[in-house]
């Protein structure tokens, strides 16, 4: 039977989630690289063909085709019953549908604003309020417990965190919450954990 595969970028925190993902739950799979440059419709002609937005990350395994990061984690975790997808699989499904709302949608755009676009000075700072919210819901958590779920990672975790490894290029001081800077610290010592740019490499091709 084919591997699964994996298309994705290595400046997608959403690719990102889904790759550290497969590594932790053992999955082998195929990672196809997808230049983002070219507009959709140019990009690689068997991404294009397979993605239903022309976006990153898609997914595709005996069961199908599946797009969007949490969309694919629930997914596999499911399927596994690991990081979050046995009986704490409700609470998962809860932060998964919080991080699409807040740091997916705060910290990310923060982050392509200041590096990619040339946004108004408004919308920058929108993002920037929106995003310093978010840390200091997630300082609660992490201010009472090791992780989103108690005492060991889950994709709750693996999906929160996954664009806070860029919050340096969105010019976010992490300081100034340190138990969010313990809880990544945590997350990056867990075997098999990379850095978005260490697990996303181009070369990298089959896990």
């Amino acid at each position: 039977m084919p591997l699964p595969i994996l298309y994705g970028n290595r400046e997608s925190g959403h690719s990102y989630k889904v790759r550290q993902t497969l590594v932790l739950l053992g999955v082998a799979h195929e990672y196809r690289y997808v230049d983002l440059q070219p507009p959709r419709a140019e990009r690689r002609p068997d991404f294009v063909a397979a993605s239903p937005y022309g976006e990153v990350p898609v997914f595709i395994d005996e069961d199908g085709t599946l797009a969007q990061s949490n969309a694919i984690l629930l997914h596999l975790v499911r399927r596994d019953g690991r990081l979050g997808g046995g009986a704490d699989l409700d609470r998962t499904t809860q932060w998964l549908f919080w991080e699409a709302n807040r740091i997916g949608f705060s910290l990310a755009n923060l982050r392509f604003a200041l590096r990619f676009a040339a946004e108004d000075p408004a919308v920058v700072a929108m993002f920037r309020r929106r995003t310093e919210a978010d840390l200091d819901r997630l300082a609660q958590e992490f201010d009472r417990r090791p992780y989103l779920l108690g005492n060991t990672p889950s994709v709750a975790d693996i999906s929160c965190a996954g664009y806070l490894f860029f919050a340096d290029q969105a010019e976010i001081d992490l300081g100034r919450w340190p138990s969010v800077g313990g809880w990544l610290d945590r997350l990056a010592a867990t075997p098999g954990w990379a850095h978005p740019y260490e697990l996303m490499d181009a070369k990298q091709a089959v896990s």
